[in-house]
């Protein structure tokens, strides 16, 4: 995990504990890791930060939306992470921290990405 998310995650794991969940799975130590995809345009693996599963059975992913210069690597995991929580009735959501919010909104709006922007 990167310093940086580190920072966060933690903030992360408590904005997900306060919805109705069954299930939490986490990059964090002490939970279960989220489930690895891996995309078949870069090959590459994509996880979410955190994944958990409301009482419905909806599957929801969580990202930590921080500035990166590669763009394309984060289009290709928000848009594979949206559509694997869209097959499963659930949501991808974004929990930008202050100063990253405007330009995670950016990317999303620019790329047709489905997700739903928090700040924490």
């Amino acid at each position: 995990m990167r310093k940086k998310k580190k920072k966060y995650i933690f903030k992360a794991l408590s904005w997900v504990e306060k919805r109705p969940t069954t299930i939490v799975k986490s990059i964090a130590e002490g939970y279960e890791n989220p489930k690895t995809f891996t995309s078949k345009s870069t090959n590459e693996k994509i996880q979410a930060d955190l994944a958990f599963t409301t009482y419905g059975g909806a599957k929801h992913y969580s990202i930590i939306a921080l500035k990166n210069n590669n763009i394309k690597k984060l289009v290709v995991k928000w848009k594979v992470l949206s559509f694997m929580a869209g097959i499963k009735r659930g949501k991808l959501h974004l929990l930008a921290p202050k100063g990253h919010k405007a330009f995670t909104k950016r990317l999303i709006e620019r790329h047709n990405i489905n997700a739903v922007v928090y700040t924490i």
